[in-house]
């Protein structure tokens, strides 16, 4: 799960892009390794596209479900457990989307972040995270703390929207 600092709120500075992730790429392994997924699902109402959000009460900030990777694993199996720890939900991973970089207590921080389809799963609020929304994109993008964050709306409609023919 996150941790202090671990995620886009208010102890950093967020901006998005695709590089290396090391910061100055003098220590690459003082980088944090984080990785998330932009959870998203059909409403069970309207059939209209939702994103997940998750609050954390300790930053009083809304992100993407994340959190740090532990030693040696699978950034795409970290992605997946920290959705289910921190949604109750279960998805179903498809592509990539752009990463994003910041400090995060002094040290530069990388997340990678997936699109998923939730899949299965209900949400029981916890210490980290107290509560979780399912909004339209336009709505979590708004809704979202760190303005670096709001990319990833983007990134995940151009990977849902069927290829023109």
């Amino acid at each position: 799960m996150n941790s202090p600092g671990s995620g886009s709120g208010p102890e950093s500075g967020s901006s998005s892009g695709s590089g290396s992730g090391s910061g100055s790429g003098k220590h690459p392994s003082l980088t944090v390794q984080a990785a998330g997924c932009v959870l998203w699902r059909r409403s069970p109402v309207t059939g209209e596209l939702q994103l997940c959000l998750v609050h954390r009460p300790k930053y009083d900030d809304w992100s993407w479900p994340k959190g740090k990777l532990r030693r040696g694993e699978d950034p795409l199996a970290g992605a997946l457990r920290e959705v289910a720890e921190e949604t109750g939900h279960t998805a179903a991973p498809s592509a990539e989307l752009p990463s994003t970089h910041y400090l995060a207590k002094g040290r530069p921080k990388r997340v990678r972040y997936w699109a998923a389809e939730a899949v299965s799963g209900t949400f029981t609020p916890n210490d980290e995270i107290d509560r979780i929304l399912w909004l339209p994109p336009d709505a979590a993008r708004s809704r979202l703390t760190a303005p670096g964050d709001a990319a990833l709306v983007d990134a995940l409609l151009a990977v849902l929207r069927p290829a023109a023919p």
